[in-house]
């Protein structure tokens, strides 16, 4: 059950549809479960949902038997706001309201978020624009201009009409809603014995409900045909590299934290946080590819909250800024500094422990150490260092 606090009409929640077979797509496995760029467009599609402070709550719908597939398509996501998943229906719109009903049943009242599973490009600002346009809509739907003409067709397969282009848009998903006026909608249709709407505004307007559009992205694809998901594979991603690096002095204490392992030392750090020079070093290298500013911007040492944080929440934070923008992570590469502790001990820990937190592949995390042949401050045992790459790939900025 949500809490009484999450539950709040101001709360929000995505619903993310994936019961689908997608049998137009090919190949063995149900679209949203194949595999796009390494990963499955499920993880794809819910990553931006769980990395966004708006939103509170992520539910999947999935198909009879695909809870296997579900779990291995979220097994590297961070899943503390995503709710158990629920069985779809036969169709699209029998996959929403049971949804819908599920969420209803864990007390949730507020914003839901309508997504298609394959929809794996959303991103940040697009579901920013869906909320911010229910703070005076009911309903709310990203739609972009139509480019092409459009005929209507006649029951003999000549064209009947050419509509006015420029009355006409296509829509995405996430599609936003009041929760309990689109849930009405959804039983009040299914009670009419009414099936077959293709998306939940739709739905909406047969119930009455004006729905308001807001501007869609050209980037967030549905991924339909097969060679959608060639174009997809191939979508121009610019590479950008930064560095990092940060420095510890040695204090009182028995242990260090580097690279989110805890290793054994007659010495500790001066640090506000944890203190982990490594994490701290691979953080700044994130946020510089970024361009977002520093460890220091996002997590001031003048804030309290900070105070012995583990430093790997720092790492993930940069992460998942990176996802958010649509972006992934290539590589990470570190070199430690110090004359101890000894750090090859340690370095598949340390490997591991960053990829957990940075949410990749293990292969993607390379870990050197060195000391400074006794000169300068490491060399005299006076503290530790570190210096760090990233390399990431972003979309082309508007």
């Amino acid at each position: 059950m949500l809490t009484e606090t999450s539950s709040r009409r101001s709360a929000v929640a995505a619903l993310i549809v994936a019961a689908g077979r997608g049998s137009r797509a090919g190949g063995d496995l149900p679209k949203q479960y194949r595999a796009l760029a390494g990963r499955p467009v499920l993880a794809q599609a819910l990553t931006p949902f769980l990395a966004d402070a708006a939103i509170n709550h992520v539910m999947v719908v999935i198909g009879p038997g695909d809870e296997a597939r579900y779990a291995h398509a979220v097994a590297d996501l961070p899943v503390g706001k995503l709710l158990p998943p629920v069985q779809g229906g036969e169709t699209r719109q029998d996959s929403v309201r049971l949804g819908l009903q599920a969420l209803a049943a864990s007390g949730f009242d507020g914003i839901v978020l309508v997504h298609d599973a394959a929809r794996p490009f959303v991103t940040a600002a697009l579901m920013h624009r869906a909320v911010g346009a229910l703070q005076s809509e009911i309903a709310a739907i990203p739609a972009l201009p139509v480019t092409d003409t459009i005929k209507r067709l006649g029951s003999d397969g000549r064209v009947a009409e050419t509509p006015p282009r420029d009355t006409l848009v296509s829509v995405q998903t996430p599609q936003g809603f009041h929760f309990e006026a689109l849930l009405a909608a959804h039983e009040a249709a299914g009670a009419a014995g009414l099936s077959g709407f293709t998306d939940d505004a739709a739905l909406m307007e047969w119930a009455g409900h004006p729905v308001k559009t807001f501007p869609g992205d050209p980037a967030n694809v549905k991924l339909t045909h097969p060679q959608d998901f060639d174009r997809a594979e191939g979508a121009p991603l610019h590479v950008r590299v930064a560095t990092g690096y940060d420095v510890h002095a040695f204090g009182d204490g028995d242990h260090v934290w580097l690279g989110g392992v805890r290793i054994a030392h007659d010495r500790g750090v001066l640090a506000h946080s944890d203190g982990d020079v490594a994490l701290h070093a691979l953080t700044d290298a994130l946020l510089g590819a970024l361009a977002e500013g520093d460890i220091g911007t996002h997590f001031p040492p003048s804030d309290p909250q900070w105070k012995g944080a583990a430093s790997t929440q720092f790492l993930a934070f940069a992460a998942g800024r990176v996802r958010r923008r649509g972006g992934r992570i290539d590589f990470l590469d570190l070199t430690i500094v110090c004359e101890a502790p000894k750090v090859g001990p340690h370095r598949e820990a340390i490997r591991a422990a960053i990829a957990a937190a940075a949410a990749i592949r293990i292969d993607q995390v390379a870990i050197k150490a060195t000391t400074s042949e006794r000169m300068g401050f490491t060399g005299r045992g006076e503290g530790l260092a570190a210096l760090a790459t990233a390399t990431i790939r972003l979309p082309e900025p508007e």
